[in-house]
């Protein structure tokens, strides 16, 4: 079953002068469990398609189905809910908050959740637990590597029990072996059964997901 459904999606960026096709038509569907990778070269759409995937941005034309409900006539507080719940985000440079610690950070996304305090540092503690950072906890960002930023970053992806994890250049920051120890993590999480689109310029990355879609010149070419 498709747990991500895109149909007929366009995106135009307009402009006074320029009108720009970013997304042309596109048809996708994701099923539930799948690890799938995104590629094309830059400027392509990838980045578009995730953030309309994700339900931050928008498109002209087509519908977006997640978890079996079609988002076009969501308002924005259901929307912004139900994105909370079933989404987990992880971005090429982390976007951590540098002026909160490790377990802070993480804890973020539970914020708009009614659950007690204890209970939310409970949740964040057990995740970073599973990427190997519990004895990072209380420290800031300017303190980590750019491998330790990025399990921060997939801990607070995780913390809400997502069903999908949507991740745009998971490891574009990274040397070759942080960037490996990443895709072990979200390897780890797909086995367990989350679902994970990833957008990457790394053939050698791709090849270690499940399926690779391809994008040129915002067009869907496989």
């Amino acid at each position: 079953m498709a747990i991500i459904h895109l149909e007929g999606i366009t995106k135009v960026y307009q402009t006074k002068d320029v009108e720009t096709i970013a997304l042309d038509k596109i048809n996708l569907k994701v099923e539930a469990g799948e690890f799938l990778s995104i590629m094309g070269p830059s400027g392509c759409g990838k980045s578009t398609m995730l953030n309309i995937m994700g339900l931050l941005d928008l498109p002209n034309e087509g519908t977006v189905s997640i978890d079996g409900m079609e988002t076009s006539r969501m308002k924005d507080g259901p929307m912004a809910e139900f994105r909370n719940k079933t989404l987990g985000f992880v971005f090429q440079s982390f976007h951590l908050i540098n002026s909160l610690n490790v377990l802070d950070n993480v804890e973020l996304p539970l914020l708009y959740r009614k659950s007690t305090e204890k209970s939310r540092r409970e949740q964040a503690k057990e995740v970073l637990a599973k990427v190997g950072l519990s004895h990072r906890m209380k420290h800031f960002p300017s303190q980590l590597s750019g491998g330790q930023c990025q399990r921060v970053a997939i801990a607070r992806a995780i913390v809400g029990n997502p069903k999908i994890i949507l991740a745009d250049e998971p490891t574009g920051n990274l040397d070759s072996k942080m960037g490996e120890e990443i895709m072990t993590l979200l390897h780890d999480f797909n086995c367990e059964g989350t679902t994970i689109v990833m957008v990457t310029h790394d053939e050698h990355i791709a090849r270690e997901t499940k399926r690779i879609v391809r994008f040129f010149d915002g067009r869907r070419v496989q």
